[in-house]
């Protein structure tokens, strides 16, 4: 059971179940996959009926609540209630064509994001912001997919003035977390917690003495174990084609929430000018003419 008794902001219920899921046992997760896909009906159930539903005992249901960090069925229940009567609203049908699909892909991309940061602890958000402004170096590190979201991220810290590094491809990324040095942050980016070569390099910075902030879609994946600090959002993928969408898109938004966090602790004269003069020269390069001729001339895209 979880020393800590849960309590997901409205709307963050089913994100919190499934963050922690793969890490239950197979009777366990039947439970938590019940809740997660049919919380209408289990709002209806009673302890006994669950456990029929999961082809279990009433005693697991109560172990898999716990496990889940909630007091019991009735403390998951009621808050499944909760969410249920936030997100009451009509549904609209989908429309055929290209024009059904923007709806549709642009609508769950949009449920996804509205609850996605729901699991986020707000603790280990500040403690996070708080080692990035204050390490010599900083290292991003995110391959696959997840790639794209920790090369944007690197990008805007380096705009906002706090510089740090992000090599695309995996090696170079292990071997750059190998040099680092305690006090140094190594920010490791993995919706599933398991990707190997990340958690290649997520190893190396350990080893090296650095702080790794984990930044994934489950609690108790490989990733954590890796993790000084663990931030947990957008577990909820409803379908492939959403979940494709959704995935990147959650992983942006909560590195992009952190670098916010650690621009706003970074004001004072020094770091603004530095920003000001990284903008300058980012505008510069993007002003400068080219000349279609000259093979030397740089695109910026």
């Amino acid at each position: 059971m979880n020393a800590r008794t849960a309590e997901p902001s409205i709307g963050g219920t089913i994100d919190h179940i499934l963050s922690v899921l793969p890490s239950l046992i197979p009777s366990a997760q039947r439970v938590a996959r019940i809740c997660a896909e049919r919380p209408e009906e289990v709002a209806e159930m009673s302890g006994a009926d669950l456990a029929a539903a999961a082809d279990t005992s009433a005693a697991t249901v109560s172990r898999t609540c716990q496990a889940l960090g909630f007091q019991g069925f009735q403390h998951l229940r009621m808050l499944l209630v909760r969410d249920l009567g936030a997100a009451a609203r009509a549904t609209r049908s989908r429309e055929a064509g290209t024009a059904g699909w923007l709806h549709s892909i642009a609508e769950g991309a949009g449920d996804i994001l509205r609850t996605s940061l729901a699991s986020v602890d707000v603790a280990a958000f500040e403690a996070a912001a708080d080692a990035i402004v204050a390490a010599p170096r900083v290292l991003l590190v995110g391959t696959g997919a997840s790639g794209p979201a920790a090369q944007a991220i690197a990008l805007k810290l380096t705009i906002n003035g706090r510089p740090c590094e992000a090599p695309v491809d995996g090696v170079s990324q292990q071997l750059t977390a190998r040099v680092l040095r305690p006090g140094d942050v190594c920010i490791v980016v993995s919706s599933s917690g398991g990707n190997a070569v990340t958690l290649a390099a997520a190893a190396a910075a350990v080893e090296a003495g650095a702080t790794v902030i984990g930044v994934t879609s489950f609690s108790r994946s490989a990733l954590a174990e890796h993790s000084d600090i663990l931030l947990v959002g957008g577990a909820r993928f409803q379908s492939w084609d959403q979940g494709a969408v959704g995935a990147g898109l959650v992983q942006y938004l909560l590195l992009s929430v952190l670098q916010l966090a650690v621009a706003d602790r970074m004001d004072g004269d020094d770091a603004e000018r530095a920003r000001w003069a990284i903008r300058d020269e980012l505008g510069a390069i993007v002003a400068e003419p080219s000349d279609p001729d000259d093979d030397s001339a740089t695109t910026v895209s």
